[in-house]
């Protein structure tokens, strides 16, 4: 693994003090509140509702006493109810995959571009690019955050963009050895089908000119992570966001420490919640994160439900700013099999303790009358014997059972047997009925 500290300046905001970026904090969080009540008829109806009203906020903890924002929020007013500028003012626009319901889409003025770039410039920066470096884009463009977010951040950090996106992976590799670049930002899963298919060509993964990787977009194992630092040899940091808080960049993990993502309270403030009762917990408690927007312009988000499930922790290497702990689960992605609450992070962790397995799976619900099953479809590992494999599957059985206290079948399957995803990779297929 290849350890690179940056050469870029940091921001004035990143050396601040605490007690300097929470008053910042209050201003802005009021400007933000202010800003929704007056140009969002819906966070209008919703404020007064609950009786509370932007010139009610004395202290930054006085943001509990507003009502949260969900996903069902966004669909509900579908496509553009939830903006609060005009139409005129909105120069890009972007939308979730929808796999779940409606789309949820998010507007972004002029001002919010530049504010995202800037943020995605820092992390970045914070991850250990160097000046000159060439940046290799693997998150997908178009209505997708992912490769737009990445490549404003790289131009507005004054490094080199190569917008691959998604797909194509022979071509990815080919570039990658071609154009040598420094930095590659992608998801973990896709990460390994890249180190895959460099394999499949005869390539050392570790041999190429890769030296930091940024990994977001979904949840990942600090398992995963030596993993890939091993395979790759590189530096491989996790980069946090999601599209109706502004896209990737969020928070993002500095390299000098890699100890949780840092998150840019200057433009996010982030609570934790208990999730079944809305109750603000404590820094140190595990949760579910809430974002509000302080800066945005034009779609404000006031005490977002995320479902990510993580918990605040003190500033490392920027002291000022809280870190979240690397999100491993979520509760909308928590399968519960016969009353036990199991997230796909849990089996990943396990089967990343058997050499003989590789990191691609698939958790897959069915029922048994009327039980739930689960069954785990893992592959082989690179160069594995496959008889071997299989030895470790009722090792694997035996740990889920433990370790979670489920009982799950195991299925080993060859290299290549689990579907690839370009993008998020799907660890839970459910085939439950409806």
């Amino acid at each position: 693994m290849i350890t690179r500290l940056t050469d870029l300046p940091l921001e004035p905001i990143e050396t601040a003090s605490r007690q300097e970026l929470q008053a910042l904090q209050l201003d802005r969080l009021r400007w933000s509140l202010r800003h929704a009540y007056d140009h969002s008829p819906v966070y209008r109806r919703k404020f007064d509702e609950a009786g509370v009203h932007p010139d009610q906020v004395r202290s930054l903890a006085d943001l509990a006493r507003f009502p949260f924002t969900t996903k069902k929020d966004l669909r509900d007013n579908y496509p553009f109810g939830m903006f609060a500028v005009p139409q005129d003012k909105i120069a890009r626009i972007h939308a979730s995959s929808g796999t779940t319901g409606k789309p949820t889409v998010v507007g972004y003025t002029l001002g919010d571009i530049d504010t995202w770039a800037t943020v995605m410039a820092r992390s970045i920066r914070a991850s250990g690019a160097r000046r000159g470096d060439k940046v290799h884009i693997s998150y997908g463009y178009g209505l997708f955050t992912g490769g737009l977010g990445a490549h404003y951040g790289v131009e507005k950090a004054g490094l080199t963009a190569i917008p691959f996106g998604g797909g194509q992976t022979e071509r990815q590799v080919q570039l990658i050895q071609d154009f040598k670049p420094e930095v590659i930002m992608v998801t973990p899963s896709y990460m390994l089908a890249i180190a895959d298919e460099l394999e499949r060509q005869g390539v050392d993964p570790a041999s190429t000119s890769l030296k930091i990787g940024i990994f977001g977009a979904e949840p990942w194992t600090p398992e995963m992570r030596l993993a890939i630092e091993k395979r790759m040899g590189i530096s491989a940091v996790d980069i946090y966001g999601l599209s109706e808080v502004m896209g990737p960049g969020v928070a993002n993990e500095c390299a000098e420490t890699k100890d949780g993502p840092t998150i840019w309270e200057d433009h996010f403030y982030p609570e934790i919640i208990d999730p079944d009762t809305g109750e603000v917990l404590p820094d140190g408690e595990f949760g579910e994160l809430v974002f509000t927007s302080l800066t945005k312009e034009a779609m404000p988000v006031i005490r977002y439900r995320t479902r990510d499930l993580t918990r605040l922790m003190p500033g490392s290497a920027r002291a000022a700013f809280r870190r979240m702990e690397k999100i491993t689960g979520r509760t909308d992605d928590m399968m519960i099999v016969r009353g036990v609450n199991v997230f796909p992070s849990q089996i990943e962790e396990l089967i990343l303790k058997h050499a003989e397995l590789a990191p691609h799976y698939q958790c897959v619900l069915n029922k048994d009358g009327p039980l739930d099953t689960l069954i785990v479809r893992v592959e082989c590992a690179h160069g594995a014997d496959p008889a071997t494999a299989r030895q470790a599957e009722s090792q694997l059985a035996h740990d889920i059972k433990s370790y979670i206290g489920v009982t799950a079948g195991i299925e080993i399957l060859a290299e290549g047997g689990v579907e690839r995803s370009v993008g998020k990779a799907r660890r839970i297929v459910d085939l439950r009925p409806r």
